[in-house]
């Protein structure tokens, strides 16, 4: 009876072990390569656009994000616009083809 519940303690020990290696093994995120790429280019496309029409017009980025309008990928790009004669700065909204 004293080896059996010994042999019992370790395959609970070695099951629960194996357990806890299989839900960790099993939330590792799964990453397709191609599909990560994709979202992280288009939003650091949408930064690099930003940082270009800021600095077409004088400002500074406040915030790039990509959307869909019209079934087209596009940037929302809001750039701050510094005042006139010590005015506060503008925010500007501009809304960019992401291609």
């Amino acid at each position: 009876m004293r080896t059996l519940r010994s042999h019992f303690r370790t395959a609970i020990l070695a099951l629960s072990a194996a357990g806890l290696f299989v839900s960790q093994a099993t939330a590792l995120p799964v990453v397709m390569p191609e599909q990560k790429r994709l979202v992280v280019l288009a939003a650091s496309d949408c930064y690099a656009i930003g940082q270009q029409v800021a600095e077409q017009n004088g400002g500074t980025l406040a915030k790039a994000s990509q959307s869909t309008r019209g079934g087209q990928p596009v940037c929302v790009i809001v750039v701050l616009v510094p005042g006139k004669d010590g005015q506060r700065p503008r925010r500007t909204e501009i809304v960019v083809p992401q291609n």
